[in-house]
This record gives structure tokens, sequence and C-alpha cells, in this order.
């Protein structure tokens, strides 16, 4: 397995917490096509500063432990840190910008998290991917990007209940600005198997802005699982042959 070391990178000041209304792309290759697109939104958080909305607009974005990997009795932030210390990564205090969906209406489900984890120096130590899948389980992949925030990294959680557990996921996470741009392909004996992507445009993260997005956006999250579980009946329907369930490293949601 190829490992791309960065060129270390600044983290900007200026970004804040925000909103990205988004457009997710799934595309599969392998045996059947089939592909699907549909629009949603994603929060931009500082770890540290997690953001508090009105009263009314609470239980529409809640960023709680227990929707992460690690103890669900402590933070999001406290149990990366102590996964990245296990990894031989130590951040010291310095910052961490998690994008993902918040909790909304006692519900959350994020087919992946990414998190940008910064030294105290302002430089970038490295990028932390959290997969999250429809059977409860979750895994990071610690990866390095390059200057243009590609990484490679051996896929080791069972995600899709069509493809096996094998191959090299080759993931684009350049840090986002006033637009979102990540992808992941996972590679297979030598082709692309399956294919996803966010892209968006930043907005500011205010009350307003967030009414805006649940109104365009309802149930998000529940919309998410839905599709999800959607498409993989479609494909079992055409006659795609289920990929028996098999285990390596992961970790259990609480």
């Amino acid at each position: 397995m190829r490992v791309q070391r960065p060129r270390r990178c600044l983290v900007r000041r200026v970004l804040v917490t925000a909103l990205y209304d988004v457009t997710i792309r799934h595309s599969r290759t392998q045996r059947l096509e089939r592909s699907f697109r549909h629009r949603g939104y994603l929060w931009l958080v500082d770890l540290d500063a997690l953001p508090s909305m009105p009263r009314l607009l609470r239980p529409f974005a809640r960023f709680q432990a227990r929707d992460h990997a690690g103890d669900p009795a402590g933070t999001i932030r406290g149990n990366l840190d102590g996964w990245l210390a296990t990894k031989g990564v130590e951040l010291n205090g310095g910052r961490v910008l998690m994008l993902a969906n918040a909790r909304l209406l006692g519900y959350v489900f994020n087919p992946i998290s990414v998190f940008w984890c910064y030294a105290p120096s302002g430089l970038l130590a490295c990028v932390v991917a959290e997969v999250h899948n429809t059977y409860g389980e979750r895994h990071r992949y610690l990866l390095h990007p390059d200057h243009a925030g590609r990484a490679e990294v051996e896929k080791d959680l069972y995600v899709s209940p069509f493809l096996q557990v094998e191959g090299t996921y080759r993931m684009s996470v350049p840090l986002p600005g006033e637009t979102l741009a990540i992808s992941v392909a996972l590679h297979q004996h030598g082709r692309v198997a399956f294919s996803a992507s966010v892209t968006g445009d930043r907005r500011p993260a205010t009350a307003g802005a967030l009414a805006r997005m649940l109104l365009r956006h309802p149930l998000m999250p529940h919309r998410t699982t839905a599709l999800i579980r959607r498409h993989g009946i479609a494909l079992w329907l055409r006659g795609l042959p289920v990929t028996p369930r098999q285990q390596k490293t992961k970790e259990r949601a609480r």
C-alpha cells in the first residue's frame, strides 16, 4: 500500500462554523452499473467550539460523541485525540475541523465524517476519514494527504453487501473553503468498483440559514439512510449477488 506524505499546509483561521449546500453522488461500476445523486447539506465545525443554535433549532443541530467512534460518554474531540495517540499522532491541543451531519430530531447517519487535524503551529498533521455502515459499525482511516489533498488507504470495513472488504480507497479531501469537493473511489482488481463525491457551496451557519436548509432538505439524515437502502434493494432486485458479511478491523457503534 502506498501512503502519500503531506506537504504541510497552514489552517486558514478564517474558517469557522459553516453550512455547505451539497450534491452527493454515488456510482457503482462493478458487475452492474448504477448511479444516483441527491441534494443535502453538511456542517463544518471546530470541535473545540461546537455551534449552539437558538432553543427552537437545537433539536435540529446536535453534535454528540455517541454519533462518532469512541466512548459515547466522552467528547468527539477527546475520543479522536485518544485514537490518534494510538497511531503516534499527538495534536497537543491543535485545532480539529469536522465535516459531518448533525443529529436531527434524535437521529443522524454519517456515511463518512472527515476530520482535519492541526498541530498548534497551524500545520496540518493528518486527516481522519470516519466511515459508518448501516450495520452499526464505524471505522477510522488515518490519512496523510499530499499538497492537493489526495491520499490512499486500504479498505478495512464492510460497507456494501455487494462489495468485498478488499481494495484501495483513493480519496481527495482538501480543506473546504468557499466550495467543498470531497471524493472517494474504491479500486478493486485494477478498476474502480465504486465512487462517491460531495460537492457544494459554503453558507453562513446562522439560524436563518439553517432554517432554510431544513425547509429545502427536510429530515436529511433520515433521507440519506432511506436512499442508501433503496439503492441496495434496487441492486438486489436486478440480480446483483450479495457478498457475505466480512469482518476486518472495525469499531461498533454504541
